[in-house]
């Protein structure tokens, strides 16, 4: 039923694993977006963060509203294809069903110790890439440095390289077939 999805395609109903973005209400200049990978869902009251919950990273405010609207625009045209709500990052949390969670999770792993100008060379790398490539890279490097303290190595580093340091050409590509190539030795 439609009315069971919450924040961008999340049903508790269907799996209690999601991850849930922390964005402050109160709006001060050191403020952090914290991202949580959590494997319950109070069906009662509101959402409290527990010991349990695994905080997958804190970022900056001013870098999460760098890059809000590109992953809010990516996640909800999937969801009407789907024929699922839409989900809208507000103030507060927002839950994000599992899979929409590490395709978030390897874009910000990307992001987070790199300068806020190369962002958007990193949402073009990452829109690039298919739901399915993005769930592979979060499972690779969650498993070797998915901890909140390994942003400076391995798998994490190389999301960086990758996705920031990896410049997009914005022209539209286009294949030379065999008989351009020929005229062009001519």
């Amino acid at each position: 039923m439609k009315k069971d999805y919450i924040g961008f395609g999340f049903n508790p109903t269907e799996t209690e694993n999601h991850f849930y973005v922390l964005i402050p209400t109160i709006q001060n200049a050191d403020d952090r977006v914290c991202v949580y990978e959590r494997f319950h869902w109070e069906t009662e009251g509101e959402q409290k963060i527990q010991r349990k919950d695994i905080l997958k990273i804190e970022i900056s405010r001013h870098k999460w509203k760098l890059l809000a609207d590109t992953v809010t625009n990516e996640f909800n045209g999937r969801l009407k294809q789907d024929k699922i709500p839409v989900g809208k990052f507000v103030n507060g949390g927002i839950p994000i069903e599992k899979r929409f969670g590490k395709e978030l999770m390897v874009l910000l792993w990307a992001i987070e110790n790199n300068d806020p100008s190369g962002i958007p060379t990193a949402l073009r790398n990452w829109l690039g890439l298919q739901p399915e490539e993005r769930w592979w890279l979060y499972t690779i490097t969650n498993a070797s440095t998915g901890a909140i303290n390994d942003s400076k190595r391995g798998w994490r580093v190389a999301l960086r390289y990758a996705l920031c340091e990896n410049p997009v050409d914005d022209r539209p590509y286009h294949q030379l077939s065999l008989m351009e190539i020929v005229e062009g030795e001519k």
